[in-house]
């Protein structure tokens, strides 16, 4: 009798629940949406419960639609957003609603920080990398300094796989991918408590450490009943999305690279070095035990094509003909000449982490003309993206000297066939794109919980389970005009930087004030 193991992967706006066998193979998923809440400028907040719902409820109708037993279930884990904050009491009750990593408060916290080290340049030479009002740790302050009751009542601070662990079992630990996005040593696989102290944070607040291939507990009768399964099943720590998603990709290997382009985006290497982050890449810790992950986050890919499908493309998305509107984007990019005649896009719709660090930066259209089509406005999306990467790309190449030789992709994204053809001519990268590409997070975390129940002996062992399902060549004609293109999109940066700054410092004055006055 085939035996199963429930993955979920509980990213920003949906969760997807995925039954996994022990070879990778998806046999069932389905997913449930959530709500951001965006109370304030650059807030942006979650209801934790809402994220144990949708675990619960997926995982009813994933058993209902495949008929599997919840005996042959063999363990549930999780992948999970990461930098996420929910506090929580001595009593296990929730203090508030949880600070998501998509929320950039703390920024002046961040610049405090960083003058305890003289500077953010000195900082940087310290950390490996400048702070920013998204980071956890500046977060935690501004809990500190805001919200001084909440904070003094916190028995400790969870993130999002700590909270749903804690829900399914009762125990409140962090797992060593999401503890390392707070301050780990990544050697000895601690806390940093002297930072934590110097700094004005209480160590104790900080969970208990456990390894993503541990087993942290077993289904509460409470939890085993909402889920629909055995009480007493295993429930394995999983990872952080970015790691368990390295995990799905197939590239475990040492100094093996992947492109993640979901919501997010990112570039990850894996590798048993401890490289200091440099030019907005961080060394966090992978979901092997034993290896480290370098990993440079662009704040949003997947999200540039939804807004542009949301606003220039409303029409086609009601349209009952029209059954997948990123199907019809891909169809209308390909009517676009390659470079959209000279139309770029910067996908910094949030800010950004990679390739440069920089809260105020944002999206712009540049050189539009009247001759550019709400076509040419699309493709520019697509490319600028691939410019971003590229960017991240020549970074872990020449400045971390990984070799990225063939870009392995996964997400959403790796299911346009356009897109990965202008990722491979803007990089000039073979790209690979797996098998059930927007599951690789879940099936990495399947596969990490079956390393922890011994079924594979490594995370070597897992290099050849992930299969390749298409692969695109980079086009040499379109090398010379994506060439120019990017350079002139990293030269824009450069030249407007100085003005996202002033406009969009002026825009949360602005806002202080009518908080102000509204009060």
């Amino acid at each position: 009798m085939a035996k199963y193991i429930i993955a979920h992967d509980v990213g920003t706006s949906v969760n997807k629940a995925v039954l996994v066998d022990t070879e990778g193979q998806v046999h069932g998923k389905c997913s449930e949406p959530y709500r951001v809440y965006y109370p304030k400028a650059d807030w942006a907040e979650q209801e934790p419960e809402d994220w144990w719902n949708a675990v619960t409820r997926t995982t009813r109708r994933l058993l209902e639609e495949t008929g599997v037993s919840p005996s042959n279930v063999l363990c549930v884990t999780y992948s999970t957003q990461m930098l996420g904050i929910v506090p929580i009491d001595s009593e296990g009750i929730l203090l508030r609603r949880a600070i998501i990593w998509l929320d950039n408060r703390a920024c002046k916290q961040a610049q405090r920080v960083m003058r305890k080290f003289i500077n953010a340049h000195v900082f940087a030479l310290f950390a490996g990398a400048t702070l920013c009002g998204k980071d956890g740790i500046p977060k935690l302050l501004w809990l500190k300094t805001e919200e001084p009751d909440i904070y003094h009542k916190m028995h400790c601070f969870l993130d999002v796989n700590g909270y749903l662990v804690y829900r399914s079992t009762g125990n409140m630990i962090m797992e060593w991918t999401g503890a390392s996005v707070f301050g780990i040593n990544l050697r000895k696989k601690t806390w940093l408590k002297g930072i934590f102290r110097y700094i004005g944070l209480d160590p104790e607040k900080f969970p208990p450490l456990v390894r993503s291939v541990d087993q942290v507990g077993v289904l509460s009768r409470g939890a085993a009943s909402e889920f629909g399964l055995l009480e007493g099943t295993p429930v394995m720590a999983g990872a952080g999305d970015a790691p368990c998603a390295a995990v799905g990709s197939g590239a475990v290997g040492e100094s093996e690279g992947h492109v993640y382009l979901g919501t997010s985006g990112w570039v990850a290497v894996v590798t048993e070095r401890t490289p200091r982050g440099k030019c907005g890449a961080a060394t966090i810790h992978s979901a092997d035990p034993n290896k480290a992950f370098l990993f440079a986050e662009t704040e949003t890919a997947g999200a540039c094509l939804q807004w542009i499908g949301d606003e220039l493309y409303r029409s086609e998305k009601i349209d009952p003909k029209i059954p997948d509107i990123y199907a019809f984007m891909d169809e209308k990019v390909a009517e676009i000449p390659t470079g959209s005649d000279y139309l770029i896009f910067t996908p910094w719709m949030y800010g950004e982490r990679a390739p440069i660090g920089d809260c105020n930066v944002r999206s712009s259209f540049l050189n539009l003309s009247a001759n550019h089509t709400r076509e040419h406005l699309l493709r520019a999306v697509y490319e600028g993206v691939a410019y971003n990467i590229r960017w991240i790309v020549e970074i872990v190449e020449k400045q971390f000297k990984f070799p990225l030789p063939r870009l392995r992709v996964i997400g959403g994204g790796a299911r346009s066939a356009p897109w990965m053809q202008i990722l491979a001519d803007v990089t000039q990268k073979k790209v690979e794109a797996v098998r059930d590409p927007q599951e690789a997070g879940a099936v990495g975390a399947a596969l990490i919980a079956a390393v922890g129940l011994g079924i594979y002996p490594s995370f070597e062992a897992l290099k050849n389970v992930v299969r390749v399902e298409r692969v695109f060549e980079p086009q040499e004609e379109n090398r010379q005009i994506y060439d120019s293109l990017f350079h002139s999109y990293q030269d824009a940066y450069g030249s407007l930087r100085r003005f996202y700054r002033r406009l969009n410092e002026k825009r949360l004055n602005v806002a202080s004030l009518c908080k102000e006055v509204s009060k």
